[in-house]
């Protein structure tokens, strides 16, 4: 039974952890980095390293996503982004970089009215296809009843369907929502779904047959959903919530595993050892990989929060220039600050626990430990 603390009289609330509020304890047994394997596998798919990268016009473009892929990640394209809305978003992108901060928004919200072009969806997954790496998009829960059978017919092996909060029923009077439960098994596609934080949500939609879920509101660097509509998911607690709904929910289906993804949250390297400790099978970065050279974002990282027409629920922010993607992933590190080679500190990291399986890392003893930087 988890520790309520009293607000006030009429309320009480459970205290939560970020990522920074842990630390992982060091083992008896060590192992040389070497030695480790930090390779992961959904569905038929096996890929060198637990990394994703976020469907974010920043981060991803069809040729990183190539990139991501030939690094041994999964590169996700946003399929409701610039990409598939214009034939060459890359003036866009060049001027996103160069507008002030009020700017930014109207900007995007005016470069994202611009209608879905179909065939651009799947000229951009037959690009990435042809280039032998695993194919994964994304949709927006709004939009995948209407683009769906476009992204299947492209050939996409991962379908995405990524919100900032996704829920296996969810209500509207206005729209036929979209069932879920139907969908993805009536699919002959692996759909990798979120964002949940909560144990109830996370279990209803590891029975929709999902593949993967992913943890968090995405974009924890881009998004200001906390303070726009007061809503938040502290990632270590989440993740630690959705993998026991992940154990119950294997008892319940006779030993289906459902792959939990940590979606937000993960800029430094030591974000993706904490958050494979919290349950995680993997991580989809965003702010980390925007620093690539190579990003679309040219130092600026953005989401799908900052285009809403209405309620913009993000901004534009900077995060500037690190290294390579390959750098950001393999290193070698030129500096302490952990925005350089996450493979390298994974596997450090592994090492020091005395682990050589990325699933086992869940294994491993943690401390809450709050860290305030200097």
């Amino acid at each position: 039974m988890s520790h309520e603390i009293e607000i006030g009289r009429g309320k009480r609330g459970r205290r939560a952890y970020t990522l920074d509020d842990i630390a992982l304890v060091p083992a008896r047994r060590t192992r040389d980095p070497e030695d480790v394997n930090v390779g992961w596998q959904i569905d038929a798919y096996h890929v060198d390293i637990p990394i994703m990268a976020a469907p974010m016009d920043s981060v991803m473009s069809p040729q990183t996503a190539i990139e991501c892929g030939r690094l041994g990640g999964i590169g996700v394209l946003d399929l409701d982004g610039l990409w598939t809305r214009y034939e060459d978003p890359e003036p866009l992108l060049e001027e996103v970089s160069h507008l002030d901060g009020e700017e930014s928004i109207p900007f995007l919200q005016k470069a994202y009215s611009e209608p879905i072009q179909p065939e651009l969806i799947t000229a951009r997954l037959q690009q990435i296809r042809e280039a032998g790496v695993v194919v994964a998009g994304r949709l927006s829960p709004q939009r995948t009843q209407k683009y769906w059978r476009y992204v299947v017919d492209a050939g996409v092996d991962l379908f995405v369907i990524r919100g900032t909060t996704v829920s296996a029923e969810h209500v509207s009077s206005r729209a036929e929502p979209l069932n879920l439960k139907r969908f993805i098994y009536e699919l002959d596609v692996p759909v990798i779904v979120g964002g949940v934080s909560t144990t109830t949500a996370a279990l209803h939609l590891m029975r929709t047959g999902a593949a993967g879920i992913l943890v968090g509101f995405g974009g924890g660097a881009a998004h200001s959903t906390r303070q726009s509509l007061g809503v938040h998911a502290p990632m270590a607690t989440a993740l630690a919530d959705v993998a026991a709904a992940r154990r119950d929910y294997m008892d319940e289906s006779g030993g289906r595993y459902v792959h939990v993804i940590a979606d937000g949250g993960i800029g430094r390297s030591g974000d993706l050892s904490r958050a494979i400790a919290c349950g995680a099978d993997a991580v989809m970065l965003g702010a980390a990989l925007a620093r690539a050279e190579e990003a679309p974002g040219r130092g600026w990282h953005w989401g799908s929060e900052a285009t809403h027409p209405e309620m913009p629920r993000g901004q534009r922010v900077h995060v500037g220039t690190s290294g390579t993607m390959k750098q950001i992933l393999y290193g070698p590190s030129t500096r302490a600050d952990g925005s350089l080679n996450f493979v390298g500190a994974l596997k450090r990291t592994m090492a020091s626990t005395g682990y050589s399986e990325v699933k086992d890392l869940q294994r491993v003893e943690v401390v809450v430990s709050p860290y305030r930087p200097l």
